[in-house]
């Protein structure tokens, strides 16, 4: 143990004068372990809500979605050129198109995507989403009354059930000698399906890809492909690649849900901001500390400087002194963080309204990339509050300090 350190630690367990200077101390600590443990508790369940909302997105859409329209040749072209990509895990045409829900008085906007099931749950998890009922009924063309699957909120709203017939309704009819009249279809209720993603579960069906196709009066089955790669986070780097290689416009799930995932991140830094500011409190009063124990400390500084100490040495000792202090903090704060954690994981004392935030219970995600930040930042702000104090104790002429000590 070096000179310095030996010392600090003999100041920080030697009897201070006045019980003032002794509750400084354990507020300052106090206050740094407060902090970061607010910040600790407060990114994980950040953390978890970017996540959570991530894996939902994911489950419902693909990693990048290509848009058409597609003749066949087009799309047959992009997809063998998609094929020879390493990136590519598998590719899925669909249309998209929006109509009105009618059951039993009772209407709803809603997006109806076509869909082929064999290909679709190779690029998203919706095989895994459905709650009641069967796939079945959507993977067969051309029936009389064909199969669609509604999201669950969507089924709840409208009172349908499974075996329920509904009757779909295009914005985009059919011209004739009376007018624009609306294409209507009716559809029986095969399944119910519940992504956890409230947006989608409220307005979303899904039928078969030709079932669509001829709902909308399209010239070619598709109006996307989309498409699951290797890993998720590369996706608007793909999507650039692809518009110069392949001459398509491509969007990644981020770009389709920027809103959402830009008012997360911007939510996450501002939380990180705030609560930063507890520690810089907590810093203030381990500065105050420091500045009473170097009047306290003045005879005995004095002496080791008549005794050969460099004011370079008496800087660190109040350095280290700081250090200890705010380190005692994070060492406290990181246990405590990680126990709220755990406790809001396992106990769940709130339950969040679903139609806000998409879930009804709060996630938590811990990262160790945030243990670690959180703590350097910690020990920073710490060592920032000592340089004056630690500045100020090595200034101090020793004849001066022994006189007047």
């Amino acid at each position: 143990m070096g000179f310095e350190l030996f010392v600090a630690g003999r100041y920080l367990r030697s009897k201070r004068k006045g019980l003032f200077a002794w509750v400084t101390t354990v507020i300052g600590v106090a206050g740094v372990a407060i902090g970061v443990a607010a910040l600790v508790a407060t990114l994980s369940v950040m953390n978890g809500f970017q996540s959570d909302i991530e894996r939902k997105v994911i489950g419902a859409q693909a990693h990048l979605t290509i848009y058409g329209p597609f003749g066949e040749g087009a799309l047959r072209k992009t997809e063998q050129a998609l094929a020879q990509d390493p990136e590519v895990v598998a590719s899925a045409p669909f249309a998209l198109g929006q109509a009105i829900i009618l059951y039993k008085g009772r209407s709803a906007g809603i997006v109806l995507k076509g869909l082929d099931p064999s290909r679709e749950f190779q690029v998203n998890d919706l095989a895994r989403s459905l709650k009641q009922g069967s796939w079945e009924p959507v993977k067969q063309a051309g029936a009389k009354t064909p199969g669609i699957v509604l999201g669950a909120e969507l089924a709840a709203n409208l009172g349908a059930w499974i075996d329920s017939e509904v009757v779909l309704l295009s914005p985009q009819g059919a011209a004739t000698a009376l007018g624009v009249l609306p294409t209507m279809k009716k559809f029986k209720v095969a399944g119910l399906l519940r992504t956890g993603y409230y947006e989608y579960d409220s307005s979303s069906a899904y039928c078969n890809l030709g079932d669509a196709a001829a709902f909308f009066g399209l010239k070619s089955a598709a109006t996307h492909l989309g498409v699951r790669i290797k890993d998720m986070y590369r996706a608007d780097d793909l999507a650039l690649q692809w518009k110069d290689r392949l001459g398509v416009d491509a969007l990644s799930f981020g770009a389709m849900n920027k809103p959402l995932f830009g008012a997360l991140r911007l939510e996450k830094f501002m939380m990180l901001f705030l609560l930063t500011l507890i520690i810089l409190v907590a810093t203030f009063t381990i500065a105050s500390n420091l500045i009473l124990m170097t009047t306290e400390k003045l005879r005995d500084i004095g002496l080791l400087k008549a005794m050969g100490a460099a004011p370079a040495q008496i800087r660190n000792v109040f350095l280290w002194e700081g250090l200890m202090i705010g380190g005692s903090g994070v060492g406290l704060g990181i246990p405590l963080g990680l126990a709220i954690c755990e406790f809001i994981r396992r106990y769940q004392p709130y339950k969040l309204p679903a139609q806000i935030y998409y879930i009804s219970e709060v996630p938590v995600q811990v990262r160790s990339t945030d243990l670690a930040t959180i703590a350097l930042a910690g020990l920073l702000l710490t060592l920032l509050a000592t340089l004056y104090p630690a500045w100020k104790a090595a200034k101090i002429e020793p004849v001066e300090a022994i006189h007047y000590g």
